[in-house]
């Protein structure tokens, strides 16, 4: 079977998230919260340093509980550049809590974040081009950082958008491949 040339093949955890996670369109805000989290946790590092370190981050971030991660005060960031677990980036981490709290505006205003991030669409699947950004991240990338959003760079919503689905790019080759 045929999979993605990305897709470190001796990493079972990589191997699991690419056959049945990556690129399977999600509408679960909690889903789309932790796979955002993880995109900005991953600017700079590669994909595998986070799945390796993606358990310790659910624990870490309270099961990326928005109710509580908008509390976060500096005992808590301090705790959390403590744990060796996560990716220990003081900025990062000061952009997961923001971006929560503005996550809970967005879903506010439009009942859910999936339906924000879905009606750029339609709600229809787009067909990509493997590529790091286009004019779709580029609109989004805009708008989230006009609602006061850190760190979603239109490289890092590529990729989010790739990883919930939004954004079909599996490589023509892949077993995954839907075009």
């Amino acid at each position: 079977m045929k999979r993605c040339s990305w897709v470190n093949l001796n990493n079972e955890k990589y191997i699991e998230y690419h056959d049945n996670e990556w690129g399977v369109p999600k509408y679960e805000d909690k889903e789309l919260f932790e796979l955002l989290v993880l995109e900005i946790m991953q600017a700079g590092l590669t994909w595998e340093t986070i799945l390796k370190k993606r358990e310790n981050m659910r624990e870490a971030f309270d099961n990326f509980d928005l109710n509580k991660i908008i509390k976060y005060d500096e005992i808590k960031i301090n705790e959390l550049m403590q744990n060796k677990g996560i990716i220990r980036n003081r900025r990062k981490i000061e952009a997961i809590i923001n971006n929560a709290k503005v996550f809970m505006d967005i879903q506010k205003n439009y009942g859910t974040f999936s339906n924000y991030i879905w009606s750029y669409t339609n709600n229809k699947v787009l067909n990509g081009v493997y590529q790091t950004k286009n004019t779709l991240s580029d609109t989004i990338s805009h708008d989230l950082k006009s609602k006061g959003m850190s760190f979603v760079g239109s490289t890092i919503i590529y990729a989010y958008l790739q990883a919930i689905g939004i954004i079909n790019d599996h490589e023509e080759s892949c077993f995954k491949n839907s075009k």
